[in-house]
């Protein structure tokens, strides 16, 4: 068995643009890594991509296997998309967290959903749930396998060979590196990258409020793909030299942000990024280059980040105060 050809050749090597309009005022240059410009949508394409490809070379995953996963949304899709694409059959856990939209997409490409509805008991948090219930069904099921994208290297490597490898092509030794945590992966394949190479980059974690991967109160965090309430195996303390928590009102303004000067419909976390990027922005030295990881498709949002009426009950924000902030 092999996983090659076809709609895995457009994986990776996304457009890097400079997001000039929207920093056009700052004396340093900032540049968008378009990842929802991957096939399945989203930067989780490339470790779907990676693990499965792995686990295949290894023998751990046969024509046989079912692939089951724990995801927010976006992993699951990608992971749909090639389990389809491979025959293999594919199961995601999610929890309420999880949009309509990206539901709807699993099940397009065949993947079924394994819905958690009730948080673990212990911790009050859905994510330790989700583990759970992948471990029963890896129990139940003859063949499964689980990719497990909080503990397996494969998640980071798939960013260390081709996410920070394509940025640096482009940007060489970049001064900034701006990435979105929650699985961990993507910050530390590009940690990776970067010191291995002893690059001077300053890598900034991009974290929720309410989240613990660095520290500080579990809380409320309303958007997927951003923050964790458990830190995941992959996670190392070292992998940022700065971390900047956003609220759910900053990625909003951030993704509105965004489509107003770029024309990016970007995802929930890309706003988060472009919010952190402002918060240092008087910080940052004159002349410096910027990367900034923009994760995923702002499509899968339009009921919420992108909508009015959601924005205005959930955070009380109004299109008046969000205009102030895009000023």
């Amino acid at each position: 068995m092999r996983l090659d050809g076809g709609i895995t050749e457009a994986i990776g090597r996304t457009p890097l643009i400079r997001l000039q309009q929207l920093f056009r005022h700052e004396p340093f240059e900032v540049y968008g890594k378009l990842e929802w410009m991957n096939p399945g949508g989203s930067a989780k394409d490339r470790p779907a991509l990676y693990m499965l490809r792995e686990a295949i070379r290894r023998g751990e995953v046969t024509g046989g296997s079912v692939i089951v996963e724990s995801s927010s949304g976006n992993l699951a899709i990608s992971l749909a998309q090639l389990c389809r694409y491979s025959g293999l059959r594919f199961i995601c856990v999610v929890d309420p967290r999880t949009t309509e939209q990206h539901k709807q997409i699993i099940r397009s490409f065949g993947g079924e959903i394994d819905l958690v509805t009730q948080p673990d008991a212990l911790t009050g948090e859905f994510l330790p749930a989700r583990i759970q219930r992948v471990k029963e069904l890896l129990r139940q099921i003859p063949g499964a396998y689980w990719t497990n994208q909080y503990g397996n290297p494969d998640n980071a490597l798939a960013h260390s060979e081709t996410t920070m490898q394509e940025i640096g092509e482009q940007l060489g030794a970049a001064d900034y590196l701006f990435c979105g945590v929650s699985s961990c992966g993507t910050i530390r394949g590009c940690m990776e990258y970067i010191r291995s190479r002893k690059w001077p980059t300053k890598i900034v974690a991009v974290d929720a409020e309410g989240s613990i991967l660095f520290g500080g109160e579990k809380g409320t965090r309303r958007f997927p793909g951003l923050g964790a309430a458990k830190i995941p195996d992959l996670y190392r303390q070292d992998m940022a030299d700065l971390v900047i928590k956003v609220s759910d009102a900053d990625c909003v303004e951030g993704c509105r942000d965004l489509i107003r000067h770029e024309a990016i419909l970007a995802g929930a976390s890309s706003g988060g990024v472009i919010a952190a990027i402002r918060r240092i922005g008087g910080s940052i030295p004159d002349g410096s280059v910027c990367a900034a990881i923009l994760p995923d498709r702002g499509e899968r949002y339009l009921d919420t980040v992108f909508n009015d009426e959601w924005v205005r009950r959930e955070l009380g924000l109004t299109i008046s105060t969000l205009a102030e902030g895009l000023e």
